[in-house]
């Protein structure tokens, strides 16, 4: 079994095994990325980090690329 971590995501603690991508992270509490400019719900889509879909704060730099980074202990996530 894989090792757990715990995350902050938008201040709900999340536990997700070793090596999980933020993106999946961010899914697995039923959330998206952020919000486009028109409002709408935007969340990963290529899963290279090409398209930018997925783009969130992590641990207080914003527009990082959620797919492409592994979740760490202790980090905070912020969507929208």
């Amino acid at each position: 079994m894989a090792e757990e971590i715990s995350l902050t995501i938008d201040g709900e603690t999340v536990r997700v095994a070793r090596g999980t991508s933020v993106a999946a992270a961010i899914l697995k509490t039923g959330k998206l990325s952020r919000t486009s400019v028109s409002g709408e719900p935007r969340g990963p889509f290529c899963g290279m980090g090409i398209c930018m879909e997925c783009r969130a704060t992590i641990d207080g730099v914003a527009q990082q690329t959620t797919c492409r980074r592994q979740c760490e202990p202790g980090m905070e996530v912020v969507t929208g």
